[in-house]
């Protein structure tokens, strides 16, 4: 379901784009007042406005719907919301023999016998 959202939603989006790009902007009315060649075109001389920005309007309301039900997807997983949440609280197994074991302590040598390196400097 949420695959088919995103399908839709990257649809929409592109269609709202191509539904933008292809507007006249407010100087192109200017440029048709002298004659232009817009009354020739496809939808007439005010068709075409009003048929891309109803659709344009359509695209944008599914571009919101479709992003709420993306949000509500997103928000209703089975997974953690913070860092502190993504720790378990329980502490991991430990043997009941560990206390009981021995580490042997190796005393660390600073350096070859006669050398300087193992000296603190005054």
């Amino acid at each position: 379901m949420e695959t088919l959202v995103w399908v839709i939603h990257i649809i929409v989006a592109l269609g709202t784009i191509g539904l933008v790009l292809m507007q006249h902007g407010k100087g192109a009315d200017m440029g048709a007042a002298f004659g232009s060649g817009a009354s020739g075109s496809l939808f007439g001389s005010t068709g075409s406005a009003n048929f891309l920005s109803r659709a344009t309007a359509v695209f944008a309301t599914l571009f919101f719907l479709t992003s709420l039900t993306l949000t509500y997807f997103s928000s209703h997983k089975n997974k953690p919301v913070g860092v502190m949440e993504s720790h378990s609280l329980v502490q991991p197994a430990v043997p009941a023999d560990a206390a009981k074991q021995v580490v042997p302590v190796v005393p660390v040598q600073r350096g070859a016998a006669g050398s300087k390196a193992g000296e603190i400097p005054k």
